[in-house]
């Protein structure tokens, strides 16, 4: 028997008021606007580093819902300062789309139009507007999501890398492993999770139907049911380019999935996708879910075994979410203990959550001061030396799983 579900909770909400919160305020410029773009691993913040704008819409995203959560005005104060900077630095006024990266002042930088970026923007801008209101910032989300539409499709769905006239480029930004993909499971996974936001808030119908077309394509095209896995990385046409298990893709998928299940509320689709969700979720756990953690990915077979920073924030959310599906969405009682009589094989998923939980305070809390999490640990648990804060390392998915356990878990 692990810790106790509310202690578990109280630990997260700890976590994310003493720690995740108050770090990442910190890194407010109020100089030049926005958040610093970067602090290596010996804690030296570079003020003069790049704002990557993926970074910037994940801060907004973050503070947004810290705020949604727990209603502190420095929480409602930092989202309008990303909110400034994403809407007066990040968007490309001639052009259209939010760029990739700005200087440290906001002049433009990497100028590549990423359909993964302009996911984010919509995805941040969505629950700035639910925090705030603000129907400037539910606008700019929508043209984004014109953007996205009408310039990053093909018939067969979401392409990727455009330059700043959205000109189609090379998509080395969103292709690993040695492949360069002209359609990514990560991509459409974003898209899908930036509209599922966007629709919560206005029950618009065109939200709805692209919803329904992803859902469509995750469904015939990019789930492998020999494998219990999504593929990764695509031709045009979605033929997969490798044999690849990425493991946290996968859990994440499984929970945003169902959240996008949930929020669109079409039985059709939910009967259709959600033992796809449930299959995923148990893959990872039979195959994945080792030493008190969650590998990050196996190629040809052969498994990857450091551990990743977001793989394991979104395991604990995605072993929640597949608990809460086996014991019927089961609430807690004020003991901790499930209502419904749920099984052991629901149990396990719970178990899980809470067991990685321990593995990351152990391992991936950073004990310095002024610090977060590490971003990549190896199999022996020491810590790969990589920055704090990159582009890529951000308080989206460490924030996001504390304030999904707090929302699922709590009394």
């Amino acid at each position: 028997m692990g810790m106790d579900t509310q202690m578990f909770v109280k630990e997260v909400e700890e976590h994310l008021r003493g720690k995740l919160i108050p770090f990442w305020s910190a890194l407010k410029d109020e100089e030049f606007g926005g958040f610093y773009g970067y602090m290596g691993y010996d804690l030296e913040l570079n003020k003069k580093y790049e704002k990557g704008c993926i970074l910037n819409s994940r801060i907004l995203w973050f503070f947004s819902n810290a705020y949604l959560l727990l209603g502190e005005e420095n929480l409602r104060e930092c989202a309008d300062h990303a909110y400034y900077f994403l809407r007066d630095r990040c968007l490309d006024r001639d052009q259209g789309g939010v760029y990739w990266s700005v200087t440290y002042d906001g002049k433009p930088d990497d100028t590549t139009k990423h359909t993964y970026n302009q996911a984010f923007a919509i995805y941040a801008l969505s629950s700035y507007y639910d925090a705030t209101k603000n129907q400037e910032a539910l606008s700019i989300a929508f043209g984004l999501q014109d953007v996205i539409e009408e310039k990053c499709t093909d018939e067969y769905g979401y392409l990727e890398a455009f330059d700043r006239y959205f000109r189609p480029v090379s998509n080395e930004k969103l292709s690993e492993n040695g492949v360069l993909a002209e359609k990514t499971m990560n991509t459409l996974l974003h898209v899908f999770e930036a509209y599922t936001e966007l629709y919560r808030v206005t029950h618009h119908s065109y939200t709805a139907e692209r919803l329904e077309f992803m859902m469509d394509l995750f469904a015939q095209k990019v789930y492998n049911p020999e494998k219990g896995r999504q593929e990764v990385f695509f031709d045009r046409t979605w033929n997969s380019l490798i044999d690849l298990y990425s493991y946290g893709h996968d859990i994440e998928t499984s929970w945003l999935m169902d959240r996008g299940l949930e929020v669109l509320d079409n039985p059709l689709y939910t009967e259709q996708l959600a033992p796809i969700t449930e299959a995923i979720a148990e893959h990872i756990y039979a195959r994945a879910y080792q030493d008190h953690s969650v590998l990050n990915e196996a190629e040809n077979g052969a498994d990857d075994t450091k551990r990743v920073w977001w793989i394991q924030a979104e395991s604990i959310v995605g072993f929640v979410n597949a608990w809460q599906k086996k014991t019927g969405g089961a609430s807690l009682s004020a003991e901790g203990t499930t209502r419904a009589g749920a099984s052991s094989d629901a149990e396990k998923y719970l178990d899980a959550a809470k067991d990685i939980w321990g593995y990351i305070c152990s391992y991936f809390v950073d004990p310095r001061e002024g610090s977060e999490w590490f971003e990549n640990v190896n199999a022996d648990h020491s810590p790969m030396e990589l920055p704090i804060v990159q582009p890529w390392k951000c308080p989206y998915h460490n924030g996001r799983m504390c304030m999904e356990v707090i929302r699922r878990l709590g009394k």
